[in-house]
C-alpha cells in the first residue's frame, strides 16, 4: 500500500477543479508554531528555550543543542518533532545548570529567542497545537490529459471557496504524511521488519538507535491506521458512527464506545464527537462490534498480531486517533504568488494532509512534520 496522502481517497466532495501547488518552495512558504499546552513557571531546574530553526531538521536540531552544551539527548526535553524544510517555532528544555552555553546555540539558521526555567522537563505531547501559515505557489490546473496550466490565485479561490467551507465544516481525512514513513518508504519498512522479526534493534547504528527504531515502529502504526481510514472512506462511513466505535470527545480527548447510534450521530455531525481509528498497541482502547472486526482484519492482512506487538511494548502502547480533523481559524487568502493558508490543528495533525485535499503537491516536501 502507497501510504502518501496524495494517492489515497480525499473526504472532501469533488472539486470542480483538478490542482497542483508547492508549499514548500522557499522554507519561508512554511511557517508552524508551536502551541504550547503551558508556559514556564521561572522558576525549576530546567531551562525552556523558544527556538526558531530554518531549514533544519528535527533530528539535527537536537545533535545540535546536544553536542554544544555537551549533553546527551535524552538529557533534552521537546513536545513534538518539526519540519525540516519550513520555519519553525517551538520550546525545547535542557538542564537549567548550562544556562551560561545557550548564547552559544544559535547559528544562521537556529536562533534561541527566550528562555525561561520550569520545575518539569519538557515531554513529548506536552503541546496544546500547532498553528500554520502556508503559501502554495506554482498554482496550476490539471486537465484530464495531465497536462497543466497557470491559474491566478485571485480566481482560483473563488473558485475553491465551496471547498474550504466544507474543510471547515466537515474536516479532512486525517492521514499521516508521508513524510513519516521514511523516504521511499524506508523507515516504514524498517518498522515491519523490526515486528516481524526480520530485523533487530542492532541493525540500527548506535548513534540513531534510539531516535530511529521508535520513529520506524510507529511508521507501523501509522500506516495501519492510514489503512483503516481508506477503508471508511471508501465504504462511505468516514462520518458514519458505528455501534462499537471507540469515540474521542473533542474538547477533552475522553473516549468511549459508542452504543446508542442514534444518539451519536448528531454530535459527532456537530462537531462534539469524533469517530477514532488505531493506533494498535498494548493499552489501546479497542473498537466492538463491526468496528472492532475491520480494526483486527486490518492487522491480520499486514501479517501482525498482537504478539508481534508485544516485542516493543514501551514505544507501541497504542492510543486512538481521529478519522477526521476540523482546523480551526481556517483561513484563505490570494498573495501574488498564490494562496496563503492559514489554520490551527491538534497536535501530531498534518498539515500536508489537509492541502492534499485541494492540491496535487509538488517538489519541497522533505522533512518531518509535527508528530507532536
Amino acid at each position: 500500500m502507497n501510504s502518501s496522502p496524495s494517492s489515497l481517497p480525499r473526504h472532501t466532495s469533488a472539486l470542480p477543479v483538478r490542482l497542483s501547488g508547492d508549499c514548500k518552495a522557499t522554507p519561508a512558504d512554511f511557517v508552524v508554531e508551536e502551541i504550547p499546552a503551558y508556559l514556564p513557571s521561572g522558576e525549576g531546574e530546567h531551562l525552556y528555550l523558544w527556538i526558531e530553526k530554518c531549514d533544519v531538521a528535527a533530528e539535527q536540531l537536537l545533535k545540535h543543542i546536544a553536542r554544544t552544551l555537551d549533553i546527551s539527548q535524552g538529557d533534552i526535553g521537546c513536545a513534538g518533532l518539526k519540519d525540516r524544510r519550513a520555519k519553525t517555532r517551538q520550546w525545547v528544555s535542557v538542564p537549567a545548570k548550562l544556562e551560561h552555553l545557550v548564547p552559544q546555540i544559535s547559528t544562521d539558521r537556529i536562533q534561541v529567542l527566550d528562555q525561561r526555567r520550569h520545575g518539569n522537563k519538557l515531554r513529548t505531547g506536552h503541546l496544546a497545537g500547532n498553528r500554520f501559515s502556508i503559501l502554495v505557489t506554482q498554482l496550476r490546473q490539471i486537465d484530464e490529459a495531465r497536462a497543466q496550466q497557470p491559474v491566478e490565485p485571485a480566481s482560483l479561490l473563488e473558485q475553491l471557496t465551496p471547498a474550504i467551507e466544507f474543510l471547515a465544516t466537515s474536516g479532512f481525512a486525517n492521514y499521516f504524511g508521508d513524510q513519516r514513513f521514511g523516504r521511499d518508504g524506508e523507515t516504514l519498512q524498517l518498522g515491519y521488519d523490526l515486528l516481524t522479526g526480520k530485523a533487530t534493534p542492532r541493525d540500527i547504528p548506535y548513534s540513531r538507535r534510539k531516535f530511529l527504531l521508535k520513529l520506524a515502529v510507529s511508521a507501523v502504526q501509522s500506516d495501519l491506521f492510514n489503512r483503516a481510514l481508506v477503508e471508511r472512506i471508501t465504504d462511505g462511513l468516514a462520518t458514519t458512527v458505528l455501534a462499537g466505535d471507540v469515540m474521542e470527545l473533542v474538547a477533552s480527548g475522553g473516549k468511549f464506545v459508542a452504543e446508542d447510534v442514534a444518539m451519536e450521530q448528531p454530535r459527532a455531525a456537530a462537531g462534539e464527537t469524533a469517530i477514532t481509528g488505531p493506533l494498535f498497541g498494548m493499552k489501546m482502547k479497542a473498537a466492538t462490534g463491526v468496528p472492532g472486526q475491520r480494526e483486527a482484519a486490518i492487522l491480520a492482512r499486514a501479517g501482525l498480531t498482537s504478539q508481534n506487538l508485544e516485542l516493543y511494548p514501551d514505544l507501541l502502547s497504542g492510543t486512538r486517533r481521529p478519522y477526521l480533523i476540523r482546523p480551526r481559524e481556517l483561513q484563505v487568502r490570494a498573495e501574488a504568488d498564490g494562496l496563503r493558508w492559514e489554520f490551527t490543528l491538534p497536535p501530531g495533525v498534518y498539515a500536508t494532509t489537509l492541502l492534499e485535499e485541494v492540491f496535487e503537491l509538488t517538489s519541497g516536501q522533505s522533512g518531518t512534520e509535527p508528530v507532536g
